[in-house]
């Protein structure tokens, strides 16, 4: 199946979900296995950077602090009224670094961050939390069936339509 939405329209659309769902799966690698957390985010100006505000005592920093790979994932919640398989969602892979105060777009995140959450002012006073700048390279977004787009850091505007190869039988 061909998708008649443009790269703008996907864009619109992951934008739309960023901004509804406010906290997304963290994974971050755990002695070779993927490892699961919830955490609140903000986006940077586009899908190529996240922002997360993360306490040194957490099990998933300790994990980046030791391997910076990661995924994030974002998901429209379900309901009974929904089809749990054509949920809109997106699955962005990169690498996690810990973003210096001293950094000049330092204070635009964290004004950002707590617009967004107002509750973690308190928080960015204690000296175990820090924010993370995830660097992501490719994405993946299910806007439902028929309509995956996949796209890259290097050409983040432009979202592709996944097309599935059908699997030929192997000859011997």
């Amino acid at each position: 199946m061909a998708s008649t939405l443009t790269s703008e329209n996907v864009h619109d659309a992951w934008s739309a979900l960023a901004e509804e769902v406010r906290t997304a799966v963290l994974l971050t690698m755990r002695a070779g296995r993927p490892f699961g957390s919830h955490v609140p985010y903000v986006f940077g100006s586009d899908w190529t950077r996240a922002y997360l505000h993360l306490s040194r005592l957490a099990l998933h920093t300790q994990h980046l602090l030791a391997d910076p790979q990661v995924s994030l994932f974002i998901a429209e919640p379900d309901g009974p009224e929904k089809n749990p398989l054509a949920l809109r969602r997106i699955n962005l892979q990169g690498e996690a670094t810990i973003l210096s105060p001293d950094t000049p777009l330092y204070n635009g995140i964290k004004a950002r961050y707590l617009e967004r959450f107002p509750q973690a002012e308190m928080i960015f006073g204690f000296g175990d939390f820090a924010l993370w700048e995830l660097r992501l390279d490719d994405a993946h977004f299910v806007l439902g069936f028929g309509q995956a787009f996949i796209s890259n850091a290097a050409t983040h505007l432009r979202w592709v339509h996944q097309k599935v190869d059908r699997l030929s039988p192997q000859k011997s």
